[in-house]
């Protein structure tokens, strides 16, 4: 399997609702394959990104149970962070890693595989790392784990110089005497009262990483960022969470890496990431050596660029 062609066949979830996990959020979820098949969640990027109908393709549906849920404030979950008046206060790492088990529960799973790519490789690792008991193996993609030096690459110097015309839209609606912080700006923007400020601001965070998560510009992809909900959604979650450096200390995800050694594990990665780039995967791979590694020689960020998706397709498929 290589291509977008050879994802798994189309299916439609047999059960699904609203979870109400605390703090005013109902998160969206949805179980899809069969249901006395291998127990797997799958978590989506962003933060915010929400989850979609080509990610149920990414497993065997004869061979799999899998749960995709769209996380707090995203997706189809409510309260919706488009909302002008929708606070971020309860949306954190730790809130997520504290839904995903109330979700485990809801599924009625012992165990289960840990697939996220982005982001979601973010998320999958601060869960297993403190719930390893309950991860029977992990599949990581595009690692991203929001050390400064990750954040500084890409919101502030680093792929800019690898996209200066893009780089150029991006910091259009930042004063120049404000591009020395670019997220805090931004976060000022995205929490503005005036709703055409937050929307400008949000279009042009969401279009910059729509635009350089694949290795060959992909238009549809830069135009479900510029949808002003999807976007404003989209931006607000991911600079709440990057301006509070992930709710966690600076290395955490890398430095507890030895928690995972008891748990199968493949880490994929794009030698040009421009978005997260492979020095994190590699940084991963050094600390949990028992994990398989794949570099992807010719692909970017995206999940279904033709050679990343192969390796996640052949390691679900190894898993089943």
């Amino acid at each position: 399997m290589g291509t977008l062609r050879d994802l798994y066949p189309e299916i439609e979830p047999d059960e699904h609702g609203m979870l109400d996990v605390g703090d005013g959020q109902r998160i969206y979820w949805e179980l899809c394959g069969n249901p006395e098949g291998k127990p797997a969640v799958f978590l989506h990027g962003g933060p915010g990104g929400g989850s979609t109908p080509t990610h149920r393709r990414l497993f065997d549906p004869e061979k799999y149970r899998v749960l995709l849920f769209d996380q707090r404030g995203c997706g189809r979950s409510t309260p919706h962070v488009s909302g002008q008046d929708v606070d971020l206060a309860a949306n954190t790492t730790w809130h997520l890693v504290a839904d995903l088990e109330r979700l485990r529960e809801l599924a009625g799973f012992e165990r289960w595989l840990v697939f996220g790519g982005s982001w979601g490789s973010t998320l999958a690792l601060a869960y297993a790392q403190t719930h390893p008991e309950r991860v029977s193996e992990l599949i990581l993609r595009g690692i991203f784990t929001l050390r400064a030096s990750e954040l500084h690459w890409f919101y502030q110097e680093g792929a800019s110089q690898l996209f200066p015309d893009l780089w150029e839209s991006f910091v259009a609606p930042i004063p120049t005497g404000e591009r020395g912080d670019l997220m805090t700006a931004y976060h000022r923007r995205l929490n503005s009262p005036d709703p055409e400020v937050r929307a400008e601001a949000a279009v042009a965070w969401s279009v910059w990483e729509g635009s350089t998560i694949s290795l060959l510009p992909r238009a549809d992809v830069i135009a479900k960022s510029g949808e002003r909900d999807y976007a404003l959604a989209f931006a607000r979650i991911e600079n709440h969470y990057f301006v509070n450096k992930g709710f966690m200390a600076e290395g955490r995800l890398i430095a507890d890496a030895p928690k995972l050694r008891g748990i199968p594990g493949v880490i994929v990665q794009g030698r040009y990431d421009a978005c997260t780039p492979a020095r994190t995967a590699w940084d991963l791979h050094r600390a949990w050596p028992e994990a398989e590694f794949v570099m992807v020689g010719d692909a970017g960020h995206a999940f279904d660029e033709p050679g990343i998706l192969d390796a996640l397709i052949r390691a679900t498929d190894t898993f089943a």
